[in-house]
């Protein structure tokens, strides 16, 4: 988490920081000064027991170049008791400047770590972490630590002074176009950000967002990373949805809804979301299933996700390894119309590097499960946007998460399908079926890449890969879990492979890919031949 370039400066009790060789905090310190000589070397071996940080006994030097000396000589010996054991030191005054907007208590909350240092070297530690911290906040430009000696009358203290910038211009805006692999689609997302509008380091932000498969997302929310001295910071969104499953499934959604981030850390995250949601069909040609579930219901569930990612990247990882778990509950409201159902997701990812062109296996198992709960839940249907669905025009390698896609098959591509409704007693066309997606779904994949060996293609991160993926979905609610069968299961996998050329870019992954369908079933959409799939990070 740190980065060793972050040094804060240090300055001997005997005099003050000189303006032309004090560094701040977070710069590149590694090509210091060499002024000195041969006598210099000489008064380092005489004054190698010199004291730092209080010890009032050595005299004042007289001018600049002996004052910089003395100092230089001071911060070797600091440097010698460092390495050879911890130097005793405590905080004695934190000075904060700068911060003519952002409220006090914003920074003191994340600098608390710097009043319980007992020590230099933890000092160091702490002061780099605050660094980062304040940092994190996104409400200041730039962020220097100064480190001093403390009062002459109380040695073995120091004083450190915080300087922060705030940002010039609060208001910011971004547009660009993205692939989500919870969307199964790219989007083009335009957005509005103002920071520390009450001082609080508060951000909001407003989006819009059109997909290219005719959904649409209009949001505003907010972000609080200390509220009412809670440890974890606190977010509000509200949100108006549109997605049009009508070429897939016979159906839009339509939901108007408030998600609240209640809880969050490192690898922990809770949240609240509550929703009024729509089934429509325009169409009118939907399935008796899809007939079924139109019309208004209410969501209120609470969800849990542990994630874990020790991977190098998210966009082309070469080692480590990654795990996702993903736990909702829905049915948290006493309304008849409000949906009840258990969802589980996990997804376990592995990267061994190869040793050679940066070459890498990735393995991968993501699985998930829903079911109703409550009186006769066993017969009845699972809500239809809660299920599992695979496939869509991303990589299988960038949706880390849970059961999302497949190379070679396309959005809503495989799994339970039901005929739509007939017009005239005919329905000649052989893709007029509503794919139902399933309760139960299972995927893996196994992913070998490597650099070409010109060096160009290197430089820009271009390289090569070769893959295998496969999955499959499956019914268990309305009591088909009694039919259920794993060897019925895994007899109906589908799976597919390919070699393919990937174009990384600072916003998404480009895949140029030759996919090849080992197995698939009649009425899936699936096709052997060039594909090209835009993945952003996971």
């Amino acid at each position: 988490m740190s980065n060793p370039d972050l040094k804060p400066e240090l300055t001997t009790p005997d005099s003050k920081p000189d303006p032309e060789h004090q560094k701040p905090f977070g710069t590149n310190d590694a090509d210091e000064e060499e002024d000195g000589d041969d006598e210099n070397d000489v008064e380092d071996e005489e004054e190698e027991d010199v004291d730092v940080f209080g010890e009032p006994d050595r005299p004042k030097p007289r001018t600049r170049e002996d004052k910089f000396r003395s100092d230089k000589l001071k911060m070797e010996s600091l440097l010698r008791r460092m390495q050879s054991g911890p130097v005793s030191l405590r905080v004695h005054d934190v000075i904060v400047k700068g911060n003519t907007k952002t409220k006090d208590h914003v920074i003191a909350a994340e600098i608390e770590e710097l009043k319980r240092v007992g020590s230099m070297q933890e000092l160091l530690k702490a002061s780099q972490l605050v660094n980062l911290r304040l940092r994190a906040l996104d409400v200041f430009d730039a962020v220097k630590i100064t480190l001093d000696s403390g009062p002459p009358e109380l040695p073995g203290t120091a004083n450190v002074t915080i300087e922060v910038v705030e940002t010039a211009n609060p208001l910011s805006g971004q547009i660009g176009a993205y692939t989500k692999a919870e969307a199964r689609s790219s989007t083009v997302e335009g957005s509005l950000k103002y920071k520390n509008l009450f001082g609080y380091a508060d951000i909001w932000d407003g989006s819009l967002a059109y997909g290219c498969d005719h959904s649409a997302e209009l949001s505003a929310g907010m972000y609080l990373p200390r509220f009412k001295g809670l440890a974890t910071p606190v977010t509000a969104r509200a949100y108006l949805l549109s997605q049009d499953w009508l070429k897939f499934s016979s159906y839009k959604e339509r939901s108007l809804g408030l998600s609240l981030g209640l809880f969050s850390s490192t690898y922990h995250d809770v949240s609240y979301n509550l929703a009024w949601r729509t089934l429509t069909d325009p169409s009118q040609m939907s399935s008796r299933p899809v007939r079924r579930q139109l019309g208004h219901n209410l969501l209120s569930s609470l969800k849990y996700t542990f994630k874990f990612d020790q991977r190098n990247s998210s966009m082309r990882p070469t080692r480590g390894y990654a795990f996702v778990s993903t736990s909702q509950i829905g049915g948290l409201a006493p309304d008849t119309r409000c949906l009840r159902f258990l969802r589980q997701e996990f997804d376990l990812r592995y990267a061994v590097p190869l040793g050679f062109y940066r070459a890498a296996l990735n393995f991968g198992i993501s699985g998930g499960v829903v079911f109703p709960w409550g009186n006769g839940s066993l017969s009845r249907p699972s809500s239809l946007p809660e299920r599992f669905f695979l496939g869509g025009n991303v990589s299988p390698l960038c949706a880390l998460g849970g059961p999302t896609a497949l190379w070679g098959f396309k959005t809503r591509g495989l799994g339970p399908t039901e005929p739509k409704r007939q017009v005239h007693g005919e329905n000649s066309d052989p893709s007029g079926v509503d794919f139902l997606g399933g309760d139960l779904a299972v995927t893996a994949l196994a992913d070998l890449s490597f650099d070409l060996p010109l060096r160009w293609f290197r430089e820009k991160g271009i390289h090569v890969h070769a893959f295998a993926c496969a999955g499959n979905v499956a019914k268990l609610t309305e009591n088909e879990y009694q039919n259920f069968s794993v060897q019925k299961f895994v007899e109906s996998i589908r799976s597919s492979v390919g070699v393919g050329l990937v174009i990384p870019t600072s916003l998404f992954r480009m895949e140029l890919n030759y996919c090849y369908i080992l197995k698939k079933f009649d009425h899936d959409r699936a096709k052997s031949g060039l594909w090209l799939t835009f993945s952003g990070a996971s």
